[in-house]
């Protein structure tokens, strides 16, 4: 029995049985070259696809994507433990910096207070009132 000629099907992928398969497989693998046709292959009477003859480009362009995407998985954790660092040390600089200023500030009052005692100068005094948040007492 001659089996008929297969042709280019735009639009959704052509399924073939397995025992269609083993007789077509020339005929498939051409038609995928010359057409960029994807043909499904099934197990015979069940319609679930099994395996796929797909052109080369489409198979390589998979096998990149899936490389990409683990190269740029890996670059990303990469840049992540970099940012994460960089905050880290952003942080250990700020808080070191905040305890510098507030040493200062520090410092400052307590040789305000020397120089005019709580009491006797009512705008400083109100200036201690105001930043009692900022002073160490």
């Amino acid at each position: 029995m001659a089996a008929p000629a297969l042709s280019h099907h735009s639009g959704r992928p052509r399924s073939v049985p397995l025992r269609e398969l083993r007789t077509r497989l020339t005929q498939l693998i051409a038609m995928a070259e010359l057409t960029d046709t994807v043909t499904l292959v099934t197990r015979d009477g069940d319609p679930r696809p099994v395996a796929a003859i797909v052109p080369a480009p489409a198979a390589r362009s998979a096998a990149q994507a899936r490389a990409d995407g683990e190269r740029l998985a890996t670059v990303t954790a990469g840049w992540a433990r970099r940012l994460e660092e960089s905050h880290r040390q952003g942080a250990l600089r700020h808080a070191a910096e905040l305890r510098a200023v507030t040493d200062a500030l520090a410092e400052v009052w307590a040789e305000l207070d020397r120089h005019v005692p709580p009491g006797t100068d009512p705008a400083v005094d109100r200036l201690r009132a105001a930043h009692a948040d900022l002073r160490r007492d």
